[in-house]
């Protein structure tokens, strides 16, 4: 069984755990472990919104979702000897819950959730159409899955990680920045924002502390859009037996990958496609390989 890389302790808080994730893009956050081109390890998820979302039958929580905070990130990972312009090669190898965590209050441990967001709190493609928030609790067994909220309904889940990929450069982190700058001044009005600028609060950056964290945490990109780094895909078949392969743009003497931010079942429906739907798992165990190709 290969090594966990990136341990996380479901009764701790995210920011509270030995080694210590990101929510951001940025090519100066710190690495949580250096691996080599080839090796097989897992790594711990936890849900995206660190365990905010409640069993129960109120969308309240969904509706006041704290969107500065998320994604809550594994890594970033160092690939030793890769260097800008390589092609990073990553294997999904296997996905799945962490042993004996079948139960318990946070998302994963036996459960699940879909949701739609409120307008004013992040919305989505129909938000017109769907302007309140709403939210329906999933039951897993195996990889099925079922809902007291949603009677008579049963999906079977394709397990994959809703995010992953690289770290820029800070030349396309400075393109990406300037880029959704002038869209939102496009309609700098529009509830909800066309794109989300850096925002300081909430950031979580590894281990960088003091003026270093503050420089990073006010140029850092938000994660919720995909970008030429990869990023939030949210495709269903991102899934076990899949090759992923990201272009290495990091600056910095290896490349930086951020793996996984949960493990999702997917649940679109073709009445609320456009919104964000998901099951998610706070105790996701994602077992990896990496290969690079280099330039040269």
């Amino acid at each position: 069984m290969p090594d966990v890389v990136f341990p996380l302790d479901s009764t701790r808080r995210f920011t509270d755990q030995d080694k210590i994730g990101h929510n951001r893009w940025h090519p100066d956050i710190p690495p949580v472990a250096t691996l080599k081109p080839g090796e097989s390890f897992r790594v711990h998820c936890r849900e995206w919104f660190d365990g905010e979302i409640h069993n129960d039958d109120s969308a309240d929580d969904i509706r006041n979702a704290p969107l500065h905070t998320v994604h809550a990130l594994s890594g970033p990972f160092a690939v030793e000897g890769a260097k800008p312009g390589d092609l990073l090669i990553v294997d999904i190898l296997d996905l799945g819950p962490i042993p004996q965590e079948d139960s318990g209050p946070l998302a994963g441990q036996g459960w699940g959730y879909t949701g739609i967001f409120a307008k004013p709190n992040g919305g989505g493609f129909l938000t017109d159409q769907f302007p309140d928030a709403y939210k329906a609790v999933w039951d897993f067994s195996g990889q099925k899955a079922t809902s007291r909220h949603i009677p008579h309904v049963s999906f079977t889940g394709i397990v994959h990680p809703g995010l992953m990929g690289t770290a820029p450069s800070h030349d396309l982190l400075s393109t990406w920045n300037t880029r959704e700058a002038a869209l939102i001044a496009t309609d700098p009005d529009r509830v909800p924002p066309l794109a989300l600028p850096p925002e300081p609060n909430g950031a979580i950056l590894g281990s960088l502390t003091g003026a270093e964290f503050d420089r990073v945490a006010a140029e850092g990109a938000r994660t919720a859009p995909p970008r030429e780094n990869g990023g939030n895909q949210d495709i269903k078949n991102l899934t076990k037996g899949s090759r992923i392969f990201y272009r290495c743009s990091s600056t910095a003497r290896t490349c930086r990958s951020a793996i996984c931010t949960s493990r999702r079942a997917t649940a679109r429906s073709p009445s609320v496609a456009p919104s964000r739907w998901v099951a998610s798992s706070i105790c996701a165990s994602t077992s990896s390989r990496v290969e690079w190709t280099p330039t040269g």
